[in-house]
């Protein structure tokens, strides 16, 4: 799995393997000496742009092994599929599951690349019948799919929207309960948990994901963590990035060094908590 959208970059992030996962992760590679912290997470817990993301926060914190099972871009499916990497996660004393959108995933309307999930592969003939009027082969990925969707008929897309929300606590509900250790789930966002998913395809990661989404699968994890930062957070933590001149417009996007230090706080009281 080549990671080209990282591209050329001051920060060396030490792509590596671990077990039988077919996943890239973030290294430098740490020995899975028991016991050790798994954290399961998208582009956040992957670090792009950040010299220490969270989990090596919360493993200096701690003062002990926290894996960074990151991956850019991840949907459920990333880890749901990796059975390699479910292995890993199941002897770990404590796994930290950072809440994915509800776009980056296959569900009844269209299917992504089962590593990649960004990635769009093909529409079914359920949406082929739903938006008919749209040609599915200009699409590669899914954000630039659904925004187009919901252009041509906001009235159609609440049934996309739908399918999606119902596919995603599904497939939450199942990753969940192949994961056999203490789960801690961690909301990293720009806006807290109660007002998720109002601003529809033009919201921050998670994307679609409400408080009742969340309320649905609660009772089966251990913790539920919320790292909700406010935008002078956001702003003030943009400086503390590493990027190249070029990568500037895409770190708008990241929730920058302030949110990592709060997760990794918050993580660390909740772990604690557990142990």
């Amino acid at each position: 799995m080549a990671y080209d959208t990282l591209g050329k970059s001051p920060l060396e992030y030490h792509l590596c393997r671990y077990g039988t996962s077919k996943i890239l992760f973030r290294g430098p590679k740490r020995k899975l000496a028991a016991p050790y912290v798994a954290v399961l997470g998208g582009t956040e817990t992957f670090g792009k742009y950040h010299e220490h993301p969270y989990p090596d926060l919360l493993g200096l914190e701690m003062g002990m092994q926290v894996i960074n099972f990151g991956c850019q871009n991840a949907g459920v499916d990333a880890f749901l599929h990796d059975h390699g990497l479910l292995t890993l996660a199941n002897r770990a004393r404590v796994t930290v599951l950072q809440v994915p959108g509800a776009h980056n995933m296959s569900n009844r309307f269209y299917s992504v690349h089962p590593r990649r999930n960004d990635r769009f592969l093909r529409g079914s003939n359920l949406l082929k019948e739903l938006y008919g009027d749209v040609d599915l082969t200009e699409f590669n990925f899914t954000r630039h799919l659904l925004t187009a969707l919901h252009d041509v008929s906001a009235e159609r897309f609440r049934h996309v929207v739908e399918e999606l929300r119902t596919a995603w606590v599904a497939r939450m509900k199942l990753l969940i309960a192949r994961l056999d250790c203490d789960i801690v789930l961690l909301w990293l966002a720009d806006h807290p948990i109660r007002s998720g998913g109002v601003d529809g395809i033009s919201g921050s990661d998670p994307l679609f994901i409400d408080q009742e989404m969340m309320q649905a699968i609660a009772p089966f994890v251990a913790e539920t963590v919320e790292v909700a930062v406010t935008p002078r957070q956001k702003q003030d933590g943009q400086s503390g990035l590493v990027y190249a001149d070029m990568d500037g417009p895409a770190t708008r996007d990241m929730l920058g060094c302030v949110a990592h230090r709060n997760a990794s706080r918050a993580l660390h009281c909740a772990i604690d908590r557990l142990l």
